[in-house]
């Protein structure tokens, strides 16, 4: 895992423009055009950073086009994380809701195990739902969503919503270290009042196995649930075809009667005709004899 890269660079750019009170940057600013350029597919990053770069340039905005310039493109995992945050808002707040109101719950004295629970239980739904919409985004992009790769978005995810003044989010480059000890304790059932109880002080080791473990089930699910829609896919596509053939088969069949039919008609007219002309020949016999 790596921290964000070209933080101090996306930090000057964040504040290049007012902030729009809805979405993204205001428009015809620097920011705007960075949001922009971190919401196109991946393989379009290089040419249109570097296209803007050359705009800005040209127009006299040397020191913004330097900027852009070493703007690094989003590893796959990261630009996902992004991608996220610009096309799934609604899902992406829920998250960052639910570690805000888990720290609320854990930063007072009176804190409820109760209220803990809870908004543990509501960042782990929002983390899932969030790998079913991540997994969906890297297939319609052609990209894997092996367990790996969900593995390091998942991770990105907890690790801001751990922190939510961490990485400017929207334009992520790299994968997001995970919190550090003290971050990871916080979300913890009942790690801030351990000292107050006579019950052994979990380990980092131990702490770090539990994350492990959760990490490996979160992906675990989310490849399942990757594995189901593509069954489902399937699925529905051979019911398709079967319906298909299904259709096919029923118009070969009454085509089949109506050739049986039109093959019926013409014996019968050949028969028809060939009495009609056994009659004709006996006539015709019947008048030679009579004429010698």
């Amino acid at each position: 895992m790596h921290a964000i890269g070209s933080c101090a660079i996306l930090s000057i750019v964040k504040n290049s423009g007012k902030r729009d009170k809805t979405f993204g940057e205001e428009k015809g600013t620097l920011g705007h055009d960075v949001d922009e350029l971190f919401q196109l597919p991946l393989a379009e990053f290089i040419g249109a950073r570097n296209a803007l770069a050359a705009r800005l340039k040209q127009i006299g905005r040397a020191n913004d086009a330097t900027l852009v310039k070493t703007l690094a493109k989003p590893s796959v995992s990261a630009w996902t994380v992004n991608q996220l945050y610009w096309n799934h808002r609604e899902a992406f707040d829920s998250l960052l809701k639910a570690g805000q109101r888990f720290h609320q719950a854990t930063s007072g004295r009176a804190g409820k195990a109760t209220d803990m629970r809870e908004s543990l239980d509501a960042r782990r739904e929002a983390l899932s739902h969030l790998a079913d919409l991540a997994t969906t985004l890297l297939q319609d992009a052609g990209h894997n969503p092996s367990l790996d790769m969900i593995r390091r978005v998942t991770t990105t995810l907890e690790a801001i919503s751990a922190n939510a003044d961490g990485p400017t989010l929207g334009r992520l480059s790299q994968d997001v270290d995970p919190p550090g000890f003290e971050s990871l304790a916080s979300f913890v059932p009942g790690a801030a009042t351990i000292k107050k109880t006579k019950e052994p002080v979990q380990t980092p080791a131990a702490l770090r196995d539990a994350r492990k473990l959760e990490e490996t089930r979160q992906a675990r699910i989310a490849a399942a649930k990757s594995s189901l829609q593509t069954a489902k896919k399937s699925l529905a596509e051979a019911r398709a075809r079967a319906q298909s053939l299904e259709a096919a088969q029923k118009q070969a069949e009454k085509q089949l009667r109506e050739a049986e039919e039109r093959l019926k008609k013409a014996s019968a007219a050949v028969e028809d005709a060939k009495r009609t002309v056994d009659h004709a020949s006996k006539e015709l016999e019947s008048l030679f004899r009579t004429t010698d």
